[in-house]
C-alpha cells in the first residue's frame, strides 16, 4: 500500500439532491416540492418544502448547493476537506408508489455513479491512492407494496457501482419500521455485499410533542435523534443484528440518545425474559457493532460516544487497544443544509465539529486524524487500496 502523505479530512455527511430528483421534486404541489416564489426584494427564490409538519408555502431557501457538483466541491475546497460520501437527502423515494420508487432508484443511482465517477481525483501530492473526491451512498425503493426482490435487486445495482459504497435508508423500511422480518433479505444482501447502511432520521416523533413551539428547533435538534434512537433499538430487540452480525450500520447524528440510554435499555431488557432470552448479547454489546458520524457539536459528546462504543466491543469478549471506541466515529458536516448568513464565512457544522475532536482530551493526535477521515478510508476505501 502506497505511504499516506498527510491525513484525510473525509465528510461521510454530506448530502445532494440530484437534478433528476430536484426535478421531481419541481413537478410536485404537495410536500416535498420545490417551488418558486417572489421574495421580499421583488427576486425570484427557490424555496424547498420537506417536512410534513411545515407550511407547504414557506419552506427553506434551496440553490445550486443542492444539486450542482462544481458547488459542492467549492464548499469541500473552502474547508479543506478531501473527500466526500455524499447521499440523497431526505426524505429519499417515501412518497413514491411502489412501481415510481423502484424504476427512480434505479435511475438515481445511475445519476450517483456519473456524479461521483467523472469528479477529480485527489491530488496526488496530498494522496497517491488514486481516490475520487466524491463517492455515494445509494438509493432502495423502500415503499409499502413493493416486492422484496426489487430492492434485492436494487442492491445488487449499487453492490456494482464502484464509486457507491453504501445506502442511505429512513426508518420506516416497507412502512412497518427496519424492524420488519420482510426485510431480512434485504440486511442479508447488503451484509453479503459489504456496503454501509447510513441509517438518517426524516419523520421525527410527531408534532404534538412540541407544545406551542412552532420553530425547526425541537424536531431537527430532538425529533431527528429520538426518531433515530427508536428506529435502531427496534433492530437491535427484532435480533436482526444477531442475525445479521457483520452488517455495516452508520447511524446519523452520533446515534441519537442510544449511547445515553443504552444501560437502561440493558437493565429494561434484563427484566424481561421474553425479550432477554431472544438476545445473544447485552444490549450494551450492540452499541459497539454499529458506527456513528461524529456530527454531535461537542467535545464532551463525542468523547462519551467513543466511551459507549468501545464498552460494547468489550461486551463482545473485543479488548485489544485498537478497539478504543473511536474506530467507530466518522466525521461529517451535513452540507448543504445549516449554512451561514454570510456567503464568505466558513460553515459551522464544519467548524464546530472540527473543534469538537480537537477538543477531546482524552485523544491522542492518532485517533483524531482517525476521526476526522482515517476511519471512514478504513470503512468505505479498504478494498479499493
Amino acid at each position: 500500500m502506497a505511504a499516506r502523505l498527510r491525513p484525510l479530512l473525509v465528510d461521510i455527511h454530506s448530502h445532494v439532491y440530484l437534478p433528476r430528483y430536484a426535478s421531481l421534486l419541481r413537478a410536485r404541489k404537495d410536500v416535498p416540492r420545490i417551488f418558486t416564489r417572489t421574495n421580499a426584494a421583488g427576486a425570484q427564490e427557490d424555496r424547498l418544502v420537506i417536512l410534513t409538519d411545515e407550511p407547504t408555502d414557506q419552506g427553506r431557501p434551496v440553490g445550486p448547493q443542492y444539486w450542482d457538483r462544481q458547488a459542492k466541491l467549492q464548499f469541500m475546497d473552502q474547508h479543506g476537506i478531501d473527500c466526500s460520501v455524499i447521499s440523497s437527502a431526505n426524505p429519499w423515494l417515501d412518497f413514491l408508489s411502489a412501481s415510481d420508487a423502484y424504476e427512480t432508484a434505479q435511475d438515481l443511482n445511475r445519476d450517483l455513479e456519473e456524479y461521483c465517477a467523472t469528479s477529480p481525483a485527489i491530488s496526488s501530492d496530498v494522496d497517491p491512492r488514486g481516490f475520487k473526491r466524491l463517492y455515494g451512498f445509494g438509493l432502495l425503493p423502500l415503499v409499502p407494496g413493493i416486492s422484496v426482490d426489487k430492492i434485492v435487486d436494487t442492491v445488487r445495482q449499487i453492490e456494482k457501482l464502484p464509486h457507491l459504497r453504501g445506502i442511505i435508508i429512513g426508518t420506516r423500511g416497507l412502512g412497518d419500521g427496519l424492524d420488519d422480518d420482510a426485510l431480512d433479505p434485504v440486511w442479508e444482501a447488503l451484509e453479503k455485499a459489504r456496503l454501509v447502511s447510513f441509517i438518517h432520521p426524516h419523520y421525527g416523533i410527531g408534532k404534538e410533542a412540541w407544545g406551542k413551539e412552532q420553530s425547526h428547533v425541537l424536531p431537527l435538534a430532538l425529533g431527528f435523534p429520538f426518531e433515530t434512537t427508536i428506529a435502531i433499538t427496534r433492530m437491535i430487540l427484532a435480533g436482526v443484528l444477531d442475525r445479521h452480525p457483520n452488517l455495516r450500520i452508520l447511524l446519523a447524528h452520533s446515534g441519537g440518545v442510544l449511547p445515553q440510554l443504552s444501560s437502561r435499555l440493558a437493565s429494561c431488557i434484563a427484566h424481561d425474559p421474553v425479550v432477554a432470552s431472544r438476545l445473544r448479547h447485552d444490549a450494551r454489546a450492540y452499541l459497539g457493532m454499529l458506527y456513528y458520524d461524529a456530527v454531535a457539536y461537542g467535545s464532551a459528546e463525542l468523547a462519551f460516544v467513543a466511551d459507549v462504543a468501545k464498552r460494547g466491543r468489550s461486551h463482545l469478549g473485543i479488548t485489544t487497544a485498537s478497539d478504543d471506541g473511536t474506530k467507530r466515529l466518522l466525521w461529517g458536516t451535513d452540507h448543504p443544509f445549516f449554512p451561514p448568513l454570510e456567503a464568505s464565512e466558513k460553515w459551522r457544522s464544519v467548524v464546530d465539529n472540527l473543534d469538537a475532536i480537537d477538543g477531546v482530551e482524552t485523544w491522542n493526535q492518532s485517533q483524531k486524524d482517525a476521526v476526522r477521515g482515517g476511519n471512514a478510508v478504513d470503512l468505505f476505501f479498504a478494498d479499493s487500496e
